[in-house]
């Protein structure tokens, strides 16, 4: 209730352009993260598997409606590894390594969101920012987004960071603050989609990709049977 209010009079101050700004916001951010996942991880997929990035986005479903969910990359890693691993044939030598990897460091949706959010801010106060500026944004939000722990919410932390470096004012990030948590999991499932793009590419590059697998549609898909013996008297 207290937010709530605290939303609400900023925007009496601000005005109701700002809620179109929002908005516009949104989207742009929204599109770029679709176009990143959808275009520039299936074309290096593509480049450097020869392999069929319509599959591998396929395959990707369950982890990627995981992600969305959970906004943690931390907690998709299972089911990132069992992705890679059991329905695209990477092995798991490669997937345990890379996986945790990525979840740790390859956050583009992040940097993405703090480039974008940085601009808006700065409209949204009519700030102008210098191209030194904006050349900073660019380094920081990539530094930013590297150090930065795949739990929900903690890109808006890191934003403040990004903020700082340009002079822009930190209760900026209020405007965004309503619509973050939907973004924050769209991005999550940009972000696996990544991890899981280069756990192939680096398999099929070490001879540890089983094509056979990949191309399989089904694989993958039945539970996995655990079978014991029994121990001996």
């Amino acid at each position: 209730m207290v937010f709530f209010c605290l939303m609400a009079k900023l925007f009496t101050t601000i005005g109701l352009s700002a809620i179109v700004s929002l908005f516009a916001y949104f989207m742009v951010l929204v599109g770029a993260l679709v176009i990143h996942a959808t275009v520039t991880y299936t074309t290096l997929f593509r480049l450097f598997t020869g392999l069929n990035p319509k599959i591998f986005l396929k395959k990707m479903e369950d982890a990627v409606m995981f992600a969305f969910s959970t906004a943690s990359s931390n907690a998709t890693i299972p089911v990132s590894m069992e992705t890679a691993t059991r329905r695209m044939g990477a092995d798991n030598k490669v997937a345990s390594f890379t996986i945790p990897l990525g979840a740790t460091i390859n956050m583009d949706g992040t940097a993405m969101m703090q480039g974008v959010a940085t601009v808006f801010i700065a409209q949204a106060f009519n700030i102008d920012l210098s191209l030194s500026d904006y050349l900073t944004v660019i380094m920081t939000a990539t530094l930013a987004s590297i150090g930065t722990a795949g739990v929900p919410g903690v890109g808006l932390v890191m934003l403040a960071m990004v903020l700082n470096q340009v002079g822009l004012p930190l209760e900026g990030i209020a405007l965004i603050m309503g619509v973050d948590r939907l973004l924050d999991m769209i991005r999550t499932a940009v972000n696996i989609t990544g991890d899981c793009a280069v756990t192939c590419i680096v398999a099929k590059s070490e001879g540890a990709l089983d094509v056979d697998t990949f191309n399989d549609v089904h694989a993958g898909e039945k539970d996995e049977e655990i079978h014991l013996r029994p121990a001996s008297q």
